[in-house]
């Protein structure tokens, strides 16, 4: 009875495929062919067979091995690389031989993270730590900081520093014997970065696990032995089990006695035929050789054996041609069938009769390429998106190891035509509102996104392979790709930057300043358009207006100009705050920058005028014993002062968010009677510094004792009264020397002073005596 039920599903399992037009087809012809080459072949795989196996699997270990070999040194190449660019990373400077990593907590911090940022950067790295020499003693990060006490310890991680090459993987033995790194590989690297001085170096210490597995890809097969040594023959790591190195020493043993030419050989080992390969890593300061062991007898024994049940099967291949036939068929629809089942439907392929599965696979291959094509449309979407990302990967210099072909490449996938053609960066600013004195944060974003849209919509009617970048802070960039015989580029531009300033100041009633950069070739040099860009936009004239500028004729009309700084301005707006005159000092700063304005409208101009007088201000501050990071909540004020536009602004901005916060702090804190007094203190020292001036007759001049004036004078000004009025005299000897041929026995007695005393503390003052002092300074000028 079960014998029936078998027959029966064997018959039901071979009728199904009976049903194929490909299993028929297949099932006869083999059934004709096998009986004749099946013998042949079976004599073929025996004689010769197992020799080119052998060989070929040796061919194929080799390549494989080199693959392999080859991404375990890009490996460590892009350790080291990663390395020297964390060297050059500006937190590792000079300032951390005299931080206060307890006090200084935040610059301690941010070190820690870029250990551990350094640290997961690598599978390979087990462990980042950062030695320091510092003023107070040798620290190390682990990451946490850790003070080195032990003498030994500090020679160790000394001998870093007196490494010839910065980077290094190579170390004295007194640094493994005296660290943790004993048994482990390390690689160091001076800081900061190229120096001939270094005070430190960042440790890397590999992790042995993540090695040996990576080192064990070099063994394809099973039971198979890999070694990394030393330019020295050492073994710096083995995938061997403990217990079985003397099989590691045989293949040292063999490769340094007997130096085979051939990169691969064959080792008897144990009655075991290894496949053995072998090459080097060139790293830095030492080469390093990789060995791969791999048993080739475990895959040559099983083909002998193969080899000569087939030879004996084939002598009654006649009697069991059927069956074999049988099985060679179903062997080859079988991938046929699960094609046809991953293509074909459930319900379809269940249908009875006969049945072309190739058909089926086509007209299904008809849907798939419909779906295809819809896919391709929402990639097709995508393109802006990918391009823009690509601009800004290229302007931050994460493409900077890319050649120009790879970048072509690149360019091309997001179907730009790059070939005769040439790049072009557009700069758009907007400025100011026009005809209105009210400006409005709440709405900068809508307003960039629309002028961004504007830009796009007008550039399409003159350029067919553009970008435009939205930079969200009130400025957009018009990437251009132009034909190399472009006519009239020139006038196209200029006509397109009109037309965009036409559209920008109907739509949105703001100002606009076009800049136009020069043109490359190359694609790596795209990224210094947005620098020229960059430096361009800052030489437009600082008003509001509508400018298009061209970076070419801008750098000639800057040439020659020279810096005009109203140095008598400035301290009077400094004299004013000193005395919480506010209204005076917004008068004096519009004065200011109308002075400024006279002599240059450049914005670089201007700005250098606006960023000094806001570092005076703060130098004020400063003196007056306020600290400005307290004051202004940690704000970047240099940053927020570099993105105003307009002078209106500047003055406002000036007056609201730095001296009114300022003169509000020292009327909270200081009080403003007694600065009034020490400001007239001050004065009466300055118009009467000639005279036999003390700390005494200065008290009885402003109605005060002499310990509360020296008490104020020293909280206001930051120095002593002797100290201010000793400057006073000597600026006025200097003045007096220098632009006069008075003796110095008459400047003596104008600046207050005796003959003989004058002498001895201007020498004390200034370094040299006033005569020579008046030498040195003629003969310099």
């Amino acid at each position: 009875m079960k014998i029936k039920q078998k027959i029966s599903k064997v018959v039901h399992w071979f009728s199904l495929r009976w049903q194929s037009n490909f299993f028929r087809k297949s099932f006869l012809l083999i059934l004709f062919i096998t009986s004749i080459p099946g013998i042949i072949s079976a004599i073929a795989i025996y004689t010769f067979g197992l020799h080119s196996t052998e060989n070929e699997l040796r061919k194929v270990h080799l390549e494989e091995i080199d693959e392999r070999a080859k991404h375990i040194d890009e490996q460590f190449s892009y350790l080291e690389e990663s390395l020297t660019y964390w060297a050059f990373e500006p937190t590792f400077n000079y300032q951390l031989i005299t931080t206060d990593f307890v006090y200084e907590f935040q610059t301690t911090e941010e070190i820690m993270q870029k250990l551990m940022i350094l640290e997961g950067s690598q599978p390979l790295i087990n462990k980042v730590d950062l030695y320091v020499e510092t003023e107070n003693g040798p620290v190390l990060f682990t990451p946490y900081i850790q003070h080195i006490d032990e003498q030994a310890k500090q020679e160790a991680y000394h001998s870093l520093l007196e490494q010839t090459n910065n980077i290094t993987w190579n170390h004295t033995n007194n640094f493994y014997e005296n660290t943790e790194y004993s048994s482990k590989l390390v690689l160091t690297h001076q800081i900061p970065g190229v120096t001939s001085n270094p005070f430190g170096a960042i440790v890397v210490s590999i992790d042995n696990k993540s090695l040996v597995r990576s080192l064990e890809t070099l063994t394809p097969y099973s039971n198979g032995v890999t070694l990394l040594m030393s330019e020295n023959n050492e073994v710096l790591v083995s995938t061997e089990s403990s217990g079985s190195g003397s099989f590691t020493e045989q293949l040292i043993s063999y490769i340094t006695s007997n130096n085979p030419a051939d990169r691969s050989f064959q080792l008897d080992w144990n009655n075991t035929t290894y496949s053995v390969s072998y090459g080097t890593f060139d790293r830095i300061g030492s080469e390093w050789t990789y060995v791969s062991a791999a048993p080739i007898s475990a895959i040559t024994t099983p083909i002998v054996t193969i080899s000569k049940v087939i030879l004996i099967a084939s002598l009654i291949v006649l009697g069991l041609a059927f069956f074999l036939t049988w099985f060679a068929s179903n062997r080859l629809y079988q991938p046929v069938k699960n094609l046809a089942s991953s293509f074909i439907p459930a319900s379809n392929s269940a249908n009875k009769g006969t049945k072309d599965e190739f058909k089926q696979i086509r007209d299904r291959l008809d849907t798939l390429t419909s779906v295809s094509e819809q896919l391709e449309k929402r990639i097709t979407r995508q393109i802006p998106q990918l391009r823009h990302n690509f601009l800004i990967q290229l302007t931050k210099g994460y493409l900077y190891d890319f050649d120009e072909n790879a970048l072509k490449r690149r360019m091309e996938n997001y179907r730009w035509n790059v070939d005769d053609h040439s790049f072009i960066l557009i700069d758009i600013q907007l400025t100011g509102l026009i005809n209105s004195s009210k400006r409005t944060y709440e709405d900068d974003s809508l307003i960039a996104f629309a002028m961004a849209n504007i830009a796009d919509d007008i550039t399409r009617e003159y350029m067919d392979q553009y970008t435009v970048l939205n930079q969200y802070d009130m400025t957009a960039s018009i990437f251009l790709i132009v034909p190399n015989d472009f006519s009239n580029l020139s006038n196209h531009l200029n006509q397109l930057a009109n037309d965009i300033t036409t559209a920008i100041n109907r739509v949105l009633s703001r100002y606009v300043t076009i800049t136009i950069s020069s043109q490359k070739s190359k694609i790596k040099d795209i990224s210094f358009l947005f620098d020229e860009i960059g430096k361009a936009r800052r030489l437009r004239d600082f008003n509001n207006q509508n400018q298009i500028l061209m970076l070419n004729e801008v750098e000639k009309e800057m040439n020659g100009q020279t810096l005009y700084y109203p140095f008598e301005t400035e301290k009077e707006i400094i004299q004013c705050i000193r005395r919480g005159r506010i209204k005076e000092a917004e008068e004096l700063i519009r004065q200011f920058f109308d002075e400024l304005l006279d002599n240059s409208k450049k914005e670089v101009s201007v700005q250098s005028g606006m960023m000094q007088l806001y570092s005076t201000i703060q130098h004020e501050i400063l003196l007056s014993g306020v600290d400005p990071v307290l004051l202004y909540k940690g704000r970047n004020m240099y940053e927020e002062l570099s993105q105003l536009r307009e002078i209106e602004w500047v003055i406002r901005w000036l007056m609201e968010q730095v001296i009114e916060p300022y003169i509000t702090y020292l009327e909270d804190h200081t009080n403003m009677e007694m600065k009034l007094i020490i400001d007239q203190v001050v004065l009466y020292i300055e118009e009467n510094y000639m005279e036999d001036i003390s700390l005494e007759s200065c008290a009885e001049y402003a109605g005060i004792t002499p310990y509360t004036l020296s008490k104020a004078f020293k909280k206001i000004h930051g120095t002593n009264f002797i100290d201010y009025l000793t400057k006073v005299r000597m600026d006025k000897a200097k003045e007096l020397l220098l632009q006069t041929n008075m003796k110095i026995n008459e400047i003596s007695e104008q600046v207050g002073y005796r003959h003989s005393y004058f002498n001895r503390i201007f020498k004390k003052h200034v370094g040299l005596p006033p005569s020579q002092y008046r030498k040195s300074r003629a003969s310099n000028s």
